[in-house]
């Protein structure tokens, strides 16, 4: 008897080739699950959650991390893919298969007697010889000047085995020139620099590459421009509004006349910042708008009141509040500039510059596109669709698409590869 049973008679155990089959049959129940994923011509899946969500994929990494996994061998293998699309951005299928494969034949050599740790340093000779062969096969690939169409063709490796291939082939050209255009020499290539919008609008193929922003808001007074040309942007985080105090504090008027006159110095505080910001754009501008003259745009991460919205409008100025933090970050890198905490530090040189400012409206949502940035060193992605399963979709695509080509570049090497026309 098992000494687990002395603890809990109740206790289930298994020998070693029991435990070892058990295993092996989790491994399987991966494999039969994800086998059909593989290759260009692989199907998808359709996943729906307890709350009746559904979601379609071939994503292995997807699927691992949306699929109710319960047994400890399976979810450890699971664990192990993800940590590969993690690393590398794709390959999760593969690593999954390949496990289910190794352990398949140990159990053909354990069931002859063969001890499990001589099959795992098999396993890892074998891993040192496949390195090995892979370093021979493998060939530079200068990351100072890369070859667009080498670029192309890694990130074509991945994305056509993610959507069809007329997708495929848009996307690959949208996914290498976004790289390339935030990519600076002798720096770290940041993925974050490339913003993946989604507009449930139109058809998949309508997928198109912004190089400068867009933005997932647009501006909140009737009377502001719709279209900027020769923009000058203004990137603020400063509040053109009433504020709470940091400290709770309070006071008691003594006359109605008090009160009036503290509601005046309010106002008057925020009306001297949006004066300031005014005379900017006066300075740049010029006093008249409109016509061949540059335009001015606010984008400000806090709010602004409306009065402020009014005062703007009057000036022509098109006024974006409560920015996203990331998109404040981005602005500045497509557009130049700096961003500002204070209206007492504004100078022309703070300012950016887009070509074209404009605002879209699809239903209820409004988004405000920069485009025509000089040299921007952020872009945005934007995925068009006809519902959230296709978004989504091409959302999974074009991350393993962007890590494909940057382990390209980070690495330095790439391996020709022939996939089979059963895949």
């Amino acid at each position: 008897m098992a000494s687990i049973s002395l603890l809990n008679p109740k206790a289930e155990f298994a020998k070693a080739q029991h435990a070892f089959s058990i295993n092996l049959a989790a491994a399987r129940g991966l494999y039969d699950v994800l086998k059909t994923n593989l290759g260009p011509k692989g199907t998808m899946k359709m996943l729906v959650s307890g709350a009746g969500d559904i979601k379609i994929t071939k994503d292995g990494n997807v699927l691992l991390h949306e699929m109710q996994i319960q047994h400890p061998t399976a979810s450890l293998i699971a664990r192990v893919a993800t940590a590969q699309d993690d690393m590398t951005g794709d390959g999760t299928t593969s690593n999954v298969l390949l496990i289910a494969e190794l352990l398949k034949q140990a159990d053909v050599h354990t069931s002859e007697g063969l001890h499990p740790r001589l099959i795992t340093e098999g396993f890892d000779i074998a891993a040192n010889k496949c390195l090995d062969i892979l370093s021979k096969c493998r060939i530079d690939c200068p990351s100072e000047m890369p070859d667009r169409s080498t670029l192309i063709s890694v990130a074509a490796t991945s994305l056509n085995t993610k959507v069809h291939s007329d997708l495929a082939n848009l996307l690959t050209e949208h996914v290498v020139d976004a790289v390339l255009s935030i990519r600076r020499p002798n720096e770290p290539l940041d993925l974050h620099r490339v913003e993946l919008m989604q507009m449930q609008h139109r058809t998949d193929m309508d997928t198109t590459l912004v190089k400068g922003l867009v933005l997932d808001h647009g501006g909140r007074h009737p009377d502001m421009p719709k279209r900027v040309t020769n923009a000058f942007i203004l990137t603020c985080n400063v509040s053109f509004e009433y504020e709470k105090t940091e400290v709770n504090s309070g006071f008691f008027y003594k006359t109605a006349e008090e009160r009036a006159a503290l509601v005046k110095s309010e106002r008057e505080f925020i009306d001297s910042r949006v004066q300031k910001v005014i005379a900017l754009k006066r300075k740049v501008c010029g006093e008249d708008s409109g016509g061949d003259k540059p335009g001015f745009v606010i984008i400000n991460q806090k709010g602004i009141d409306p009065f402020s919205l009014d005062a703007f409008a009057r000036e022509g100025i098109l006024a974006l509040r409560r920015a996203k933090k990331r998109n404040m970050e981005r602005v500045t890198l497509a557009c130049g500039g700096y961003a500002l905490n204070s209206v007492d530090e504004m100078t022309p040189d703070c300012l950016g510059h887009a070509g074209l400012v404009y605002e879209f409206v699809l239903g209820e949502e409004k988004y405000t596109f920069i485009e025509e940035c000089k040299s921007p060193q952020s872009v945005t992605l934007l995925m068009r669709g006809p519902n959230k399963h296709t978004l989504n979709q091409i959302k999974d695509a074009v991350n393993d698409g962007l890590r494909a080509i940057k382990n390209t570049l980070e690495d330095g090497k790439q391996v020709f590869t022939l996939v089979s026309v059963y895949l």
